[in-house]
């Protein structure tokens, strides 16, 4: 079929726009401004990193005082940084390739599987305890799924200084409850005999009005019998 020269002209100023737009994108590319390129195939969308880009992050994620492990839905370590392995006290080519509930108590291994086993896309904090008497605070992030969501980013914190100042407050607070409770015991205490000494008070009130009342009946008596006595002296 033979174009027409509006069709040609159509056709070169599109060929052109395409050239220029690759050009742009190769000089991005050799710029240093793309991190990645994505690419249409018969298994869809796949994304390709550029290895200058990654260089940064994996620095970034090497040098981080967290550790930093990549875990099959099986739990192996497919990855892990050198802090990881420093939380662990083992080399980390020991550390990789094996499971990450190798390290972990027997009391934390359940909850640890149901953690892994939410795959969600928000993110699952669980706080563990590892054999090596550590305590980690570990935050799951499942990987998007064109970076084969099936693994999961875990982020590991440790938290054991803060679980130690966790302790000693809570055993000041018992400390605090077992003297409150003494103090309370003895406030009772003294309630008791405040009320007991106050009962005395009043009972010896009653008595003391009681003498009072026979002292006076007493003297009535006296006075009568003084009386009497007078009276006899002066008839005899």
């Amino acid at each position: 079929m033979t174009k027409t020269k509006e069709q040609l002209i159509i056709e070169n100023d599109e060929l052109h726009s395409r050239l220029a737009e690759t050009q742009e994108t190769l000089s991005a590319i050799q710029r240093g401004d793309v991190d990645a390129i994505v690419v249409s195939g018969t298994k869809g969308e796949q994304v390709y990193s550029i290895s200058s880009a990654e260089t940064p992050y994996r620095t970034f994620i090497e040098e981080m005082n967290e550790g930093a492990v990549t875990l099959s839905s099986e739990g192996m370590i497919i990855y892990c940084n050198q802090r990881f392995a420093d939380i662990v006290r083992e080399p980390i080519e020991r550390v990789i390739g094996s499971y990450f509930k190798r390290f972990i108590v027997p009391n934390d291994k359940l909850k640890f599987d149901k953690s892994l086993a939410q795959k969600t896309d928000g993110n699952n904090v669980l706080t563990i305890s590892l054999v090596n008497s550590l305590y980690l605070k570990l935050s799951f992030k499942l990987l998007p799924a064109y970076l084969k969501g099936d693994y999961c980013i875990l982020v590991a914190t440790d938290i054991s200084d803060m679980k130690k100042e966790e302790k000693k407050l809570l055993e000041l607070s018992r400390l605090l409850e077992k003297k409150l409770d003494v103090i309370q015991r003895l406030r009772m205490q003294l309630i008791d005999k405040k009320i007991d000494a106050e009962t005395e008070i009043e009972k010896l009130k009653k008595n003391n009005k009681k003498l009072v009342k026979e002292i006076a009946r007493h003297k009535l008596d006296e006075t009568a019998l003084k009386r009497k006595l007078k009276k006899r002296k002066a008839t005899a």
